[in-house]
């Protein structure tokens, strides 16, 4: 009984410091990998474990390299994604996009929401791994949001897509996992988010509302709202339901972003302006760059194949290891769209030099903050503290799974950083539990799925790599105030979910 407090104590305080005491996250994550550490030498070094069967000197220095090549997986996000901004500062590019929202419409919550849902829902669609909220945080910031809040509503907007997120990539481990057909996972995943979805837009929009607080009264857009969430959950869930886990994201966010603007102008909502098409071209470069060659990577089988083979790997006594695919990267990807962006824009040289420099200087704060939480989750996994966590929780709830189920997947998230890797994580112990128990697998793997897309809004390194973007310095507290009610609201209403349909859904 002892093992699940003590393997929780990690956790537990670095939300306590950050919370309740403002710590910024790297501070908060050292002191949680310290204890994690101590508990990991002296509790968790025992048969079973990384740090029973290598000793905890080989283990600790494994966990730690596995935290350091992942923090430099996602550096290589953030520091284009930091250049394309610093980029699109230089060279006017983001005023002409405010401008442009400005046009569709007069009202700035409007134009907010427009980039909070569709737009980071597009971009999660297409490349996933941190890229969304790289790119559609700063995009508030110009259309008025305090950095926190534009992290905040980017980070709550894009949720309802990871699952799908990155043309699909959370929902393969699963497969490979369970054996389930793709399809028959993507339907039921995409289910959950179809019902549930709408939520998550509420507490985007109530961000945006907080903010933008010259147009609380003019006239209500709840109705507006309502009609983004139907845009895009119903062609996601068709698309899901017909087609596969690939383009749901995608897909349902280009269609449903074209519906909204077409609904605006039709309600007359937008400005009626007219919209210089190679100046909205010139400044919107970097981005349909990286729209380009996402689509062109993920889509065509032939080079998506070639570009994958490429691959840097390593291993350590078969336990300790790290991947990393070079030309199919998303970092790689905004690096090109930085350079093609460049070239469409043709700013001085001087300019291009200064954007990159600037990105470079930002990276020192973040990258601390990075490795302090990578290593805490590396010493929680390697240390088998997760899993104590997981199966206390499977004993202690029975029948009742389907309810934790989802926080299965925010926890794995939460620690990890990724959907995918908490799919990873966690598939596999969702599916034998779900079969002692004897409840339908589908149902509990899909709210595994379901809940490791929402806990990206609470994960302290996922906020970290954010908050870069908007000049935030590892102030993870005052956005996990805006996020958590959210996550854990999402998580409990997918639980209940999941229990109806287990009701519904014979085992088997």
């Amino acid at each position: 009984m002892l093992d699940p407090i003590l393997a929780a104590l990690p956790i537990v305080l670095i939300l306590g410091l950050m919370l309740g005491l403002g710590w910024p996250a790297a501070r908060a994550g050292a002191a949680g990998l310290v204890v994690a550490l101590a508990q990991a030498w002296l509790v968790f070094a025992r048969t079973g474990t990384a740090y029973g069967e290598l000793g905890p000197p080989t283990a600790t220095a494994g966990a730690l390299a596995e935290a350091l090549f992942t923090a430099a997986t996602i550096l290589w996000i953030i520091f284009p994604a930091l250049a394309i901004h610093q980029l699109q500062t230089r060279t006017g590019g983001i005023e002409v996009l405010r401008g442009v929202l400005g046009q569709l419409t007069p009202d700035p919550r409007l134009a907010a929401a427009i980039v909070a849902w569709f737009f980071a829902l597009f971009i999660e669609g297409a490349a996933g791994f941190g890229t969304t909220i790289a790119l559609a945080a700063p995009l508030l910031t110009g259309l008025g949001l305090s950095p926190v809040a534009a992290l905040s509503a980017a980070l709550l907007g894009h949720a309802v897509g990871v699952s799908f997120g990155a043309v699909g990539t959370p929902v393969l481990p699963q497969v490979a996992a369970t054996g389930l057909a793709p399809l028959e996972l993507a339907r039921t995943t995409g289910l959950f988010h179809a019902l549930l979805g709408w939520i998550m837009l509420l507490f985007t929009v109530g961000v945006i509302r907080g903010e933008l607080t010259s147009v609380k009264n003019e006239r209500p857009i709840g109705g507006t709202m309502l009609a983004a969430a139907v845009l895009f959950l119903a062609p996601m869930l068709a698309i899901a339901w017909f087609v596969g886990p690939e383009l749901p994201t995608l897909g349902g966010a280009l269609t449903g972003g074209l519906g909204f603007v077409a609904l605006l102008r039709l309600r007359g909502a937008s400005s009626g302006g007219t919209i210089d098409g190679k100046a909205l071209a010139r400044a919107a470069a970097p981005y349909l760059a990286l729209i380009g060659l996402v689509l062109a990577t993920r889509l065509i089988g032939p080079l998506r194949n070639a570009l994958v083979a490429v691959e840097l790997a390593w291993s350590w006594h078969d336990t300790f290891q790290g991947s990393f695919q070079p030309l199919y990267h998303p970092g790689t990807m905004l690096l090109l769209s930085f350079a093609l962006g460049a070239l469409w824009q043709q700013p001085p040289a001087n300019a291009v030099w200064a954007a990159l420099g600037a990105a470079a200087r930002q990276l020192g704060g973040v990258a601390m903050a990075l490795i302090a939480m990578l290593g805490l989750s590396r010493v929680l996994v390697q240390a088998g503290m997760i899993d104590t966590l997981a199966q206390a929780t499977a004993v202690g709830v029975g029948g009742a799974w389907p309810l934790v189920a989802p926080f299965i997947g925010v926890l794995g998230t939460f620690v990890t950083g990724s959907a995918t890797a908490s799919n990873i994580l966690f598939t596999d112990f969702q599916r034998v539990t779900t079969e002692d128990i004897g409840l339908p697998v589908l149902i509990i793997v899909a709210a595994q799925g379901f809940g490791a897309a929402v806990g990206n809004i609470i994960c302290p390194h996922n906020i970290i790599a954010g908050g870069a973007t908007v000049g935030l310095s590892g102030e993870v507290g005052p956005v996990l105030r805006r996020t958590l009610l959210a996550c854990l609201l999402y998580a409990a209403l997918g639980g209940v979910l999941a229990l109806a349909l287990t009701w519904l859904l014979p085992a088997g």
